[in-house]
């Protein structure tokens, strides 16, 4: 244990209440309040028959309180990836009780303040907290953790970056729902002493207006550090004490970028939620990564990599990256074993596609996906270069993807090709910064039959442009009308919903629609722009159809309880 640590097991009674735990709601809460907090909650959550519980907050303050809380009642915890209406069914289904942010279907429990009980140490191995996998490369999986694995991460990252962090406050624009935001974001701070902001950031402008007046660190993602353009305050990002990044490999140009502009070397942390940390680099400077103290990785004959952790209760696991081991301690990321697929049973791997693609001069980014039906194929959503863009725009989707097509043929065999492709501004992101896989399957499983062709998707938090070409072959032209085909107004308003709870969280049934003006029919072969506007805390998407020289459509439909 470090000696400037506290243990997790001690970190919310009275002996610590001078320490200062968290920003939340513009209030600084220091120790004094968390032990009262958390001992209110524990005395009303100790008379609970229930012994499981599931987390969801949207801040991390709460969250705090309601995880220490239950360790403090010997209960045991399920941290949830979402708050989305499939889990909450699967996590009631394991006989959880949700506890925090679920819509309206959580415990209501008002903390018992006037409470005699006094918290005492957790036995950090006798402890179940259950995590998930992010899920951005199939089903989000299980995994089970004692408060002693996390205290044996935490202490290596002390060891390594406590003295460069010092008081510095915490702020993030990663959910602490998963491991890297739930040890970077909480349990890190909390042990160490360092105040952590219970809000995340969903973009690094309202966090640096944030910092700047504060020693502070950001915890973020490789999407979101990627976005940083002409227009960020570089200034800002320079008064950081450290910009850390994980949850996939940031590029090498964006890291480049970032240390040129504003002289910050991003510190990258490889691990998963299965394995915790492994190795840490800083890509501005090296290419290799380096192992944490105490981690040790193998590679078999086959190729396959074992890693031996002190963070783990077995003695190894086999990873799904695979290595190459360039020194002692010292590694490079090959790509992952699962993202070799079969089609048609040609092995292919989609690292390698993707690869290809990005050296395209019309690919920016490139994201593939395999998609099982009839027969598997492979869909691709790109973000493009400016001559990309140029060229879709003037020379059409068609002569674009033939291109890219053209030139996958020098390294791939036809069978294997994209047969789907779609275009983006950049890629749908969930808010754990990973690449929104049911967003980009969802979009890939519309019928040419019944929506419209997607040329193109400008996507950006609550608002969405897309681009349609609205095909002649579309059911809904059939007898409306003879010889004077026109796309009905209940068509457009069902796209508009459909397309809605793909790209937003729209959990509330439809309730009404509001101010509906139907001005200029849409006839086929019709190129046009559909714009949503989602604003959650009204509950109302708000959408418009255009054309080049007409408005066609708009309205509002509200969601909510009768």
């Amino acid at each position: 244990m470090c000696a400037n640590l506290t243990p997790l097991s001690h970190s919310a009674l009275r002996s610590n209440k001078y320490q200062l735990i968290a920003d939340y709601k513009g209030k600084i809460i220091d120790g004094n309040q968390f032990f009262s907090d958390v001992k209110a909650l524990s005395a009303r959550l100790s008379r609970q028959n229930t012994d499981q519980f599931a987390l969801y907050y949207e801040q991390a303050y709460p969250f705090c309180v309601s995880l220490f809380a239950l360790l403090h009642s010997s209960k045991k915890i399920w941290i949830a990836g979402n708050n989305k209406q499939i889990a909450a069914e699967q996590l009631i289904e394991k006989g959880c009780v949700l506890l925090g942010d679920w819509d309206g279907r959580e415990l209501s429990i008002i903390p018992d303040i006037n409470n005699s009980v006094e918290l005492k140490p957790i036995d950090s191995n006798d402890t179940q907290i259950t995590i998930f996998t992010s899920g951005s490369s199939g089903k989000a999986k299980a995994i089970d953790k004692s408060l002693q694995q996390f205290q044996r991460e935490i202490e290596v990252l002390e060891q390594y970056w406590g003295g460069r962090l010092g008081n510095s406050q915490v702020l993030g624009t990663v959910s602490h729902q998963h491991i890297y935001g739930l040890l970077f974001r909480v349990l890190w701070p909390l042990s160490a002493g360092r105040c952590f902001h219970s809000e995340m950031f969903l973009s690094p402008e309202p966090l640096l207006i944030k910092a700047k007046n504060l020693s502070a660190y950001w915890v973020s993602s490789p999407a979101q550090l990627k976005r940083l353009d002409a227009l960020t305050p570089w200034n800002d990002l320079v008064k950081l004490t450290a910009i850390f990044s994980s949850g996939g490999a940031l590029s090498v140009k964006t890291a480049e970028n970032i240390a040129q502009q504003c002289q910050q070397k991003v510190l990258e942390i490889y691990g998963s939620s299965e394995t915790g940390g492994i190795a840490w680099r800083q890509s501005a400077n090296n290419k290799l990564w380096q192992v944490f103290n105490g981690i040790r990785i193998s590679v078999d004959e086959k190729g396959f990599s074992h890693l031996s952790s002190p963070y783990l209760e077995q003695k190894t696991v086999i990873l799904d990256d695979i290595i190459k081991i360039i020194d002692e301690g010292q590694f490079l990321l090959l790509g992952r074993v699962d993202r070799i697929v079969k089609v048609e049973e040609k092995r292919l791997s989609l690292d390698s596609l993707e690869s290809r693609l990005n050296c395209s001069n019309y690919v920016q980014q490139s994201h593939a996906i395999l998609l099982d039906g009839k027969r598997e194929i492979i869909a691709m959503t790109l973000v493009l270069t400016d001559l990309g863009k140029e060229t879709l725009n003037q020379r059409g989707r068609g002569t674009l993807v033939k291109q890219l097509r053209k030139e996958l043929m020098r390294e791939f065999e036809t069978v294997v090709l994209p047969r789907k492709w779609l275009f983006f501004s950049s890629l749908p992101l969930t808010v754990q910064g990973k690449i929104d896989q049911d967003c980009l399957i969802q979009l890939f499983s519309l019928k040419h039959t019944h929506s419209p062709q997607i040329i193109s998707c400008d996507y950006q938090d609550e608002r969405v442009e897309l681009y349609l070409q609205i095909l002649p072959g579309l059911v809904y032209f059939n007898g409306h009308f003879p010889d004077q085909p026109i796309l009905p107004g209940v068509t457009q308003l069902a796209w508009v919903e459909q397309f809605g709870k793909i790209f937003f969280d729209i959990g509330l049934p439809f309730l009404r629609m509001e101010v509906i003006k139907f001005k200029k029919v849409i006839r086929p072969d019709e190129l046009i722009k559909m714009e949503l506007n989602w604003k959650a805390e009204t509950g109302k998407l708000y959408f418009e159809f255009t054309s080049m020289n007409n408005d066609h459509s708009s309205c509002r439909i509200v969601y909510g309880e009768q």
